[in-house]
Parts: structure tokens; sequence; C-alpha cells
């Protein structure tokens, strides 16, 4: 390799190189047209509530998918609840909030953890946040993940990252407000209550979770005594297990295990977060990462 001025010669061909200040210049211009653009549309704050609430309520399913809900045992015994708004949530806001730059990025694979950073901007109000996140790439035994593990683990830490930067530029007050119509329409209404017990009961026995686990985890004595508050309960994980908080395994324990003994084959954590991917959610891993409630 030979140099020639600003160019550089590889294999007999004379290859132009950019320097670190030009690259540097363009992004900057790039980012000076961007809030310029902003600033010649500024943003609606009610048009932003009545975007991210219809796109938030679009179906129930859509509403089910945007906030996590978790209990988590201390060590005296005593149960901590940790929820929030997923990662879809931000999106939503994300998208409906406008004039907003975001990003993210690997900023370091450690032989335990990998290391995420999310940025972001307010191009019209030229104020911007970053968020670091640590996810753990080990299982519990000690042993590294694989490399397709490794990868997806990446993905989740970026996504994560990216709500959480998100949800800093965001106002929280204007967040929650979506979030609370959002959970109105993720638990329905009591006339379709019955249906609603059925139907989430039916998903979790598909992912070889028993009945008696969904009712121990609840801490109820059967069906009956599930609640609209309960089913926002169960909607809330489902959300922690898509946003990769935490797993079935880890929250009802012998789950997979019972599964096979029904007969039924339990999917593996690969084939979870291969298929959460597929559906444009981070992969979960076998560990509570992120940040809980920012």
């Amino acid at each position: 390799m030979t140099e020639i001025g600003k160019n550089v010669v590889v294999d007999a061909e004379i290859v132009p190189v950019t320097s670190p200040g030009a690259i540097e210049s363009l992004t900057r211009a790039e980012v000076d047209i961007q809030i310029a653009t902003a600033r010649r549309y500024p943003r609606s704050v009610t048009k932003f509530r009545q975007e991210a609430v219809s796109l938030a309520c679009l179906d129930v399913e859509v509403a089910g998918s945007t906030f996590y809900k978790l209990r988590r045992k201390n060590a005296d015994g005593s149960t901590k609840l940790i929820e929030g708004p997923s990662v879809r949530m931000a999106e939503i806001v994300g998208m409906a909030w406008g004039n907003l730059r975001v990003q993210s990025r690997i900023v370091e694979i450690g032989d335990k953890e990998v290391v995420a950073q999310g940025v972001a901007m307010d191009l019209e109000r030229n104020i911007a946040y970053s968020a670091e996140v640590r996810r753990r790439i080990t299982g519990k035994d000690g042993r590294r993940y694989s490399d397709d593990m490794i990868i997806l683990t990446c993905n989740a830490a970026c996504a994560i990252a990216e709500r959480n930067a998100t949800l800093k530029v965001i106002p929280r007050s204007l967040v929650n407000q979506v979030l609370a119509e959002a959970r109105k329409a993720a638990a329905g209404g009591a006339a379709t209550l019955a249906e609603r017990r059925k139907k989430l009961l039916a998903y979790w026995a598909g992912e070889g979770v028993s009945e008696a686990q969904i009712f121990s985890y609840l801490d109820v004595a059967g069906i009956e005594e599930i609640t609209l508050g309960h089913l926002e309960d169960l909607l809330g994980l489902r959300g922690a297990i898509a946003d990769g908080l935490t797993t079935i395994a880890e929250v009802f324990g012998d789950a997979r295990e019972a599964a096979v003994k029904r007969g039924r084959k339990p999917r593996t954590l690969d084939e979870v977060a291969a298929e959460a991917v597929d559906r444009g959610q981070p992969a979960p891993t076998d560990s509570l990462g992120g940040d809980s409630d920012k």
C-alpha cells in the first residue's frame, strides 16, 4: 500500500481517502440541515398525543406490547414491581414526536457482557441525551454465549439503549398519558373478561406454562379470580419477555420441564430469540437488563 497525496494505492488501484475532519464536517452539515428543517415544521403536542394514542391503541395486540410489568422478589422476601414503557412504546412515541434523531451502537464486547450506547437528539429543541445498557453474554453456568446469541444480545441491548435515550428526550408526563390509554385498550372491557382470560391462559400454555403456575404468579386461587388488573400483569410480563428483561424459565422456573412431561417440546432460548428478531423485536436473554423504570 502506497500513499499518493490524499489517495491510497491498493493493489494498483488508487482509492481516495476521506479525512476524519471531512467526515465530521459532513455529519455536522447533515445535522444542521435537519435542525433547520425541524424548526420550519415545529411539532404540535396535541397532534403528538392524537397520533401516539392512535398507534398505541391500534388493536389489542399492539396495545399489549407497549409496556412491561414484572414482579421480582427482594432479598427480604417482599415483592418488587418493575414496570414501564417498552421498546415498542418508545418507537411509537418517537415517531409521533417527530423531529427526532435516534441511533445506537455497541461500544464494547467483553468476556462477560456487552455495552450498547443509545443517543436521541431533539432536533427542534437542539437537546440530546445518551444512555448506556449492559447485557450479560454468559449463562448461569458461566459459559459464554455462541456467536449468534451474542449478536442477538447486542441487538437487544441496542434496542433498549435507544428506548432509554428516547424516553429521556420526550417528556415522561406525555408518554405516561399515551401509556395509560394503551393499558386500557390492552386490558379490554369487563364484558370480554372471560374470553380474555381463556385467551391469555392459552397463550401461556403454548409457552409451556401451566395454569397452576399462572395462578401462583398472580397469587389467585383460580381462573375466576383473575381480574382486569391481573390481565394487565400478564400482558406486562409478555412485554418484559419480549423486551429481553427476563425469560419464561426465569419467571416460572421449571415451566419448560413441565411442558416436556406433558408431551410438548418447549422452544429453546435460541428459537425464542430468532422468532423475536423475525417479529422486529429485541431478542430475549436469560438475564434482567436495561433500565427498569427510566
